[in-house]
């Protein structure tokens, strides 16, 4: 399994995205994109998630057209 581009929530029970970010960078993965897909929007938050390694930070209901355009499809 080696995914290029992994989107995920924050809001995850026991491992949250924040956990998982920071693992799959630890694990020296850093050619995968990793997008958070959230509810969570506020400055704050979007700062967190670069601080744990996401590339991008997305709220939902997503913008598929954005997606695309951000993954150069």
């Amino acid at each position: 399994f080696a995914p290029t581009v992994v989107l995920l929530d924050l809001g995850m029970p026991e491992m949250d995205g924040f956990d998982v970010a920071r693992a799959i960078r630890a694990e020296g993965h850093a050619h995968v994109r990793v997008v958070a897909l959230t509810g969570w929007g506020q400055q704050a938050d979007r700062e967190r998630t670069r601080a744990a390694g996401f590339d991008h930070h997305m709220t939902k209901p997503v913008d598929l057209a954005a997606l695309a355009a951000w993954l150069g499809a």
